[in-house]
C-alpha cells in the first residue's frame, strides 16, 4: 500500500430525515465527505417497514451506481465513509454496521474511537456476545440490544454510559433517526435543513453539494431524536470538558468547511500567517505540499513577501496499489504522488509549506526531489506543532515511538530531511490562528493532556 506519511481522519458521517430522495441525496452527501476515508463507503435507508443497505470497498463513485441506489428504499438514510487503520481492510468492518435484534433492524454509523472497546468488547463476550465485526462500533450495538431500556433514544443512552472515548453517530431505525455527539465534543457534527428535511452531517461541505441550509453544530454531549413527531433535543450525559480535535482545521476537514463556528479556510490562512511571523527567512519563492498545504502556504507567503508558486504538483489518481518496475527507482512512492516543477525551483531558495511532519520519511524524500530540481536552498515549515503523541480519538496515528518529534529535537529533524532550516508553528501560535481558547481543544497530539483516560489496551480497529 502507498502511504502518504500523513495522519489519517477515520470517517464521515452523513444522515437525512423524511426526504423523497433519501438515497441520492446520503449518496451526495457522503461523496463531498469523501475526503474522511477512502476504504470503504455504505449507506442504510428506511421506509418505515424495513431497513435497507449496501456497503463496498473503495471511493463511494465504485460502490454505487443508480440500480443500487434506486433499490435502497425509504425517505431516511445514514451513510458512512471509512478509512481503516492497517490490517483492517476488510468488507465486514465496512459501515453502516446493520444488526437485527429484539428492538428490530438496526444501522449504526460512527466516528471516532471508543477508548475502552476491548475491555466492553471482553465483557460481552463472556456474557455470549457474537461480534461479526473488529471495528469498536459494534461493540455499541450490542451494549444497545442489552440495555433494558424499551424506547431506543433510552437504550442508546445505557450504551453509550458505559463507554468512554470520541463518538459522533447516527442511529437509524424503522421509524427514528438519533444523532449524538459525545459530551467532549472530539468529533465534529452539524444540523442542516434541505426541503424541509433535517440533515445531519460531518462537514458543512456536506450540506453545500445538495443546497441544504446550515442550521448549527451539534453540541457536545446532545443527543437528537428524529421521529415522526418532530425533533427532540436532549443532553443525557455528565457536562465534560470541550475538547474539540484542533487537527480537524489543521489538516482534516476540507478548507470549504465551517468547523467549531470558524471558516476552515481562514484557520488555515491564519496558521500560515503566524507560522511565518515565528520562522523568519530570506528566499524567494513559497511552494505547498498539496493539497493540505496550500492555504497555509497563501498565509505564509504574505508574510514572508515572497511569491506562491505550485512548486509541487499531485496526482490526483494514485490508487492504494501499484506497480513498481523491477529496476529500483529512487523514492518511486513519493515521485507517484508528487513531481516537483523546476521552473518554479531550480536555482531559487525555496520555502516548503505543510501541515505536519509524522515519521519524517516522506517530509525527507520531498526535500530531495526538490533539491534533485536544483533548489538552491530548501526550507521546510510546518503549519502545526512537533507531534509528539499518539490520538486515541479517532485518528490513524502511528505509535509514539514512530514519531519523529518524540525522539529527535527540530534541529535533529532538520538536518535527517536535510533541510537548510526547519520551523514549526508554536501551540501558542496554533491556538491565537484558531481564535480559540486552549483549553476548549483537544491537542493531546502536541502536548499529552489527554482529555480522557487512556486504557493500554487499546481498542480493536478505530471505526
Amino acid at each position: 500500500m502507498l502511504t502518504s506519511g500523513k495522519l489519517h481522519e477515520e470517517c464521515g458521517v452523513f444522515g437525512i430525515y423524511k426526504h423523497s430522495e433519501a438515497s441520492n441525496l446520503v449518496y451526495l452527501g457522503i461523496h463531498a465527505l469523501q475526503h474522511r476515508g477512502q476504504e470503504s463507503a455504505g449507506i442504510v435507508t428506511s421506509d418505515s417497514t424495513d431497513l435497507y443497505s449496501h456497503r463496498g470497498m473503495g471511493l463511494v463513485a465504485d460502490v454505487f451506481n443508480k440500480k443500487i441506489l434506486a433499490n435502497l428504499q425509504g425517505d431516511c438514510g445514514i451513510g458512512h465513509v471509512r478509512y481503516s487503520t492497517a490490517g483492517s481492510s476488510h468488507i465486514k468492518n465496512a459501515q453502516p454496521v446493520v444488526v437485527s435484534c429484539w428492538r428490530g433492524s438496526l444501522g449504526l454509523s460512527h466516528n471516532g474511537n471508543i477508548i475502552n472497546a476491548r475491555q466492553l468488547r471482553d465483557e460481552l463476550e463472556r456474557k455470549g456476545s457474537i461480534f461479526q465485526t473488529t471495528n469498536d462500533s459494534e461493540v455499541i450495538l450490542h451494549l444497545i440490544a442489552k440495555a433494558r431500556e424499551a424506547e431506543l433514544e433510552n437504550a442508546l443512552i445505557q450504551a453509550l454510559q458505559k463507554v468512554k472515548g470520541a463518538y459522533a453517530i447516527l442511529l437509524l431505525s424503522r421509524d427514528k433517526l438519533i444523532a449524538v455527539r459525545d459530551p467532549n465534543g472530539f468529533r465534529p457534527l452539524i444540523l442542516g435543513l434541505k426541503d424541509g428535511s433535517l440533515v445531519i452531517a460531518s462537514e458543512t461541505c456536506a450540506l453545500d453539494l445538495i443546497n441544504a441550509e446550515f442550521v448549527r453544530e451539534i453540541e457536545p454531549g446532545e443527543m437528537l431524536v428524529l421521529n415522526k413527531d418532530g425533533v427532540e433535543s436532549i443532553f443525557p450525559f455528565d457536562q465534560a470538558r470541550s475538547a474539540f480535535c484542533v487537527f480537524e482545521q489543521i489538516y482534516f476537514a476540507r478548507p470549504d468547511s465551517i468547523i467549531y463556528g470558524h471558516s476552515v479556510y481562514d484557520v488555515r490562512k491564519r496558521l500560515g500567517r503566524q507560522l511565518a511571523r515565528e520562522n523568519p527567512v530570506n528566499a524567494d519563492v513559497v511552494i505547498p505540499v498539496p493539497d493540505s498545504g496550500i492555504v497555509a502556504a497563501l498565509g505564509a507567503s504574505e508574510v514572508y513577501g515572497i511569491p506562491f508558486e505550485m512548486g509541487l504538483i499531485r496526482n490526483h489518481y494514485v490508487g492504494r496499489t501499484f506497480i513498481e518496475p523491477l529496476q529500483s527507482i529512487r523514492d518511486f512512492g513519493v515521485k507517484l504522488k508528487l513531481n516537483p516543477v523546476r521552473s518554479v525551483i531550480e536555482g531559487k531558495r525555496v520555502v516548503v509549506v505543510d501541515d505536519s511532519i509524522v515519521r519524517g520519511t516522506t517530509s525527507r524524500k520531498l526535500v530531495r526531489l526538490i533539491r534533485d530540481a536544483d533548489a538552491r536552498e530548501v526550507h521546510f515549515r510546518i503549519s502545526s506543532p512537533p507531534v509528539i503523541g499518539p490520538c486515541r480519538y479517532g485518528i490513524d496515528t502511528p505509535t509514539r515511538k514512530e514519531l519523529i518529534a518524540n525522539k529527535k529535537t527540530i534541529d535533529e529533524i532538520c538536518r535527517y530531511i536535510d533541510a537548510d532550516t526547519l520551523g514549526y508553528l508554536s501551540v501558542a501560535g496554533l491556538m491565537e490562528a484558531v481564535e480559540a481558547h486552549s483549553n476548549h481543544h483537544c491537542k493531546a497530539c502536541f502536548d499529552l493532556s489527554y482529555p480522557v483516560d487512556i486504557f493500554n489496551d487499546l481498542p480493536m480497529d478505530y471505526s
